[in-house]
Formats: structure tokens, C-alpha cells, sequence
């Protein structure tokens, strides 16, 4: 005789989870209370708000919570009972948030979240490999050093957040490439950087800078003259010094800055050139005249008139 092989009925949680809960479980709100208040502080579960069902004789009972900065959130106590029995019993107690709760923002990967000015000393900030900033600066067939931005080993190394990175400032490292090799070459024609900007990387940064100081900003509209003009201007070298130059001038707004040649402010150098205080001439001495002047001066040089000793003596003076 041949038994039948019995199929597997493939049953989905929504389909066992009872929709009715169970009513033993859900009048056991004082059990439930109970459980609540002795996970959390004293003062902090508040009214019922309300239960629904887990599952067959499982059901979950919310509280409102009253603790400061978890405003829309709930404590939830799961109770359930055994089949055929009229024990409710306690499963667990959380702290869930609501449908209006106040809740934290996504996290973010620290690769999306960093920003311009946001790397500090000690910080290491790993480029990708295949960053569309960088171009190679020269290609060969050797591996590039281990140390290298983009070999394998500092690949591996990037992906992870809390990477460990050899102790040291970058001169002290051993870049010193081996001789023969296609980056020992490379060094000697002045062309050691493994990657240099590529065409969009220097699009990218002459609109960032352009943004921030060019043509188009509240001081250039001002300024009595671009920075094309301005003796402070120190140019750069490469094609963005066609474009571009630092300011040298302390007493501008962009001092130390890569600023536009279009850019502009009241520091300009021929803005108001200021005219040389006056110099007094020198005092002329005529030895041939000869001024005679008084010992003593005259009793009417003075503004106060002279008075007698008569008039004097009834006032007391001697």
C-alpha cells in the first residue's frame, strides 16, 4: 500500500493572525498597565490608546507615553494565554513610535554626509577610484605602490568606516616607488601624482567657485572694479588661472581665496588712491632784523586791569 505524500501548504502570517482579538487578552489592560509603568519611569505611561491583535490569543495594548522628547510615541505591551487556558500572561513591553511620532532622520553614509568644510586635522577622506573628478596622470603595467590612493589594498580599506590607517603624516610614508618602474619615471618627468583633475573636476570646482565669488555676487555688483585690475590678484598657474586668482589682500572679504576675475570689492587697489597728506614748509629764519623784545611785559598787556592798593586793602589782601 502507498501512502500519499502530504504537500506543504505554504500559509503567510496575515492568514494566521486572527483579525477579532482574543477577549481574555484584551481586558488585561490593568496587566498590561502594570507591566508599563515598571519598565518605565514613574509618572510616564499614560491612557489607553487603544490594542490590536498579534496573532490568535496575542494581543498588544498601547499606552500613550508622557516622557519628554517622545512625543507621539507608545508603550506597548504584548500579553498572551495558552490554548484553553484562562491565564493571560505577560510577553514583552517596548517603546514604539506612532503614526505621528517624532522620530529621528534616516541614516545617512558618512560618504553622503559629509560637507565642505566638514574634514578636520587627523581626518583622512578616501576618493573613490572611479571619482569623477580625477583622471589618471599617467598609466603603465605596474601595480601601483600598496599604499597607493588607488590600489587594492586601500580600496578595501575605504569601504570600511572605521578604517585602520598607518600612523604618520603622508611624508613620512614609504612612497619612494621602485627603480625602473613606470612611477620612478613618472617622477622624474615631474608627474608623480598617481591622478590629476579630469575635465569635469575642473568644471565642477570653477562653478563652485564662481559661485561663491564672482561676477554674479552682492560685493562684485558694488565693487568699482573686477579683481582683473586689482594689484592684490595673485594669479594661479594652469587653465583655471585664465579665469581665477588668490586675493592677497587682508582687508578684503576674500583674503586667502580663490576668487573670480570678474569678482570684485571696496578693496580694490586703485579703488581711491588717497592723496599725500600736505607737508608744512620749513620755518624761514631773517638773521639781518633784529626784534627787540621786553624784559618785563607792559601793565596793559593783560586782560585783567591792574588796581591800586587802596581798592585792594578792604578785600583783605596784603
Amino acid at each position: 500500500m502507498r501512502r500519499r505524500r502530504r504537500e506543504a501548504i505554504p500559509v503567510s502570517a496575515a492568514t494566521t493572525r486572527s483579525r477579532t482579538p482574543d477577549r481574555l487578552c484584551a481586558e488585561a489592560v490593568d496587566l498590561a498597565r502594570a507591566a508599563a509603568e515598571e519598565a518605565a519611569a514613574p509618572g510616564v505611561v499614560g491612557e489607553h490608546a487603544g490594542l490590536v491583535s498579534e496573532g490568535d490569543r496575542v494581543v498588544t495594548h498601547f499606552f500613550e507615553c508622557k516622557e519628554p522628547g517622545y512625543r507621539g510615541w507608545r508603550w506597548a505591551a504584548t500579553v498572551a494565554r495558552a490554548s484553553r487556558a484562562k491565564i493571560v500572561t505577560l510577553d514583552e513591553v517596548v517603546l514604539l513610535p506612532g503614526p505621528d511620532a517624532l522620530l529621528a532622520p534616516e541614516w545617512v553614509p558618512w560618504s553622503e554626509r559629509l560637507r565642505p568644510g566638514d574634514l578636520g586635522p587627523g581626518d583622512l577622506l578616501p576618493t573613490d577610484q572611479d571619482d569623477l573628478r580625477l583622471e589618471p596622470g599617467y598609466s603603465g603595467e605596474e601595480a601601483p605602490p600598496p599604499n597607493s590612493p588607488v590600489s587594492r589594498e586601500m580600496a578595501e580599506l575605504a569601504e570600511a568606516e572605521d578604517a585602520d590607517v598607518t600612523p604618520g603624516a603622508p611624508a613620512t610614508q614609504p612612497t619612494v616607488p621602485s627603480r625602473g618602474s613606470i612611477a620612478a619615471v613618472a617622477e622624474e618627468l615631474g608627474m608623480r601624482r598617481a591622478r590629476v583633475l579630469s575635465r569635469y573636476g575642473l568644471h565642477v570646482a570653477a562653478d563652485r567657485w564662481e559661485e561663491a565669488y564672482g561676477a554674479k555676487t552682492p560685493m562684485a555688483q558694488a565693487a568699482p572694479a573686477p579683481c582683473v585690475s586689482c594689484g592684490f590678484l595673485t594669479p594661479i598657474g594652469g587653465s583655471l588661472g585664465q579665469a581665477f586668482g588668490v586675493c592677497a589682500n587682508e582687508f578684503s572679504p576674500a583674503d586667502g581665496r580663490v576668487v573670480s576675475l570678474t569678482y570684485g570689492c571696496g578693496g580694490h587697489s586703485e579703488a581711491a588712491v588717497m592723496p599725500k597728506p600736505p607737508q608744512r614748509a620749513a620755518p624761514v629764519i631773517d638773521e639781518t632784523r633784529v626784534d627787540p623784545f621786553p624784559l618785563r611785559p607792559s601793565r596793559d598787556s593783560g586782560s585783567v586791569p591792574e588796581t591800586s592798593d587802596a581798592e585792594t586793602a578792604e578785600l583783605g589782601h596784603s
